[in-house]
């Protein structure tokens, strides 16, 4: 039997909701964290849960990539606690004076802000593990 890996393209208000929702309560590293931005773009790889699959015990490493980030700044983050695990609750964005300010909010008040022109993020899922495997 084929496992097909999820990629999931937003570039709206609905397509940024729906990977929010997808990423909520997913552990991140500190380590895993990457601002390119000469390239502007912006990177974090997550272990998340399979919420789609409605099997919580599925464990899937995924990456989320933003496109176009001319901005990125890390709240209440220590870039150099490498080791710190994080936990992804939500991804909000506003629109403000003709781009977009999103909020990447992580538990206990740990926030990274990107501005952006234009939404451009992709959620790609890398491989799946079983939790009790």
């Amino acid at each position: 039997m084929k496992k097909y890996l999820s990629r999931i393209i937003a570039q709206d208000e609905e397509g940024l909701q729906m990977i929010s929702a997808f990423v909520s309560k997913a552990k991140v590293k500190t380590s895993e964290i990457k601002y390119l931005p000469k390239n502007k773009i912006f990177l974090l790889s997550l272990e998340r849960f399979g919420k789609e699959t409605g099997n919580e015990n599925l464990i899937i490493k995924s990456i989320i990539k933003f496109d176009f980030v001319n901005f990125c700044r890390a709240k209440n983050i220590n870039p150099n606690d490498e080791d710190s695990v994080l936990k992804l609750l939500a991804i909000n964005f506003f629109k403000n004076e003709g781009r977009f300010d999103i909020q990447l909010v992580f538990d206990n008040n740990k926030i990274i802000e990107l501005k952006s022109e234009i939404i451009e993020c992709v959620l790609e899922d890398q491989n799946k593990k079983n939790a009790n495997d």
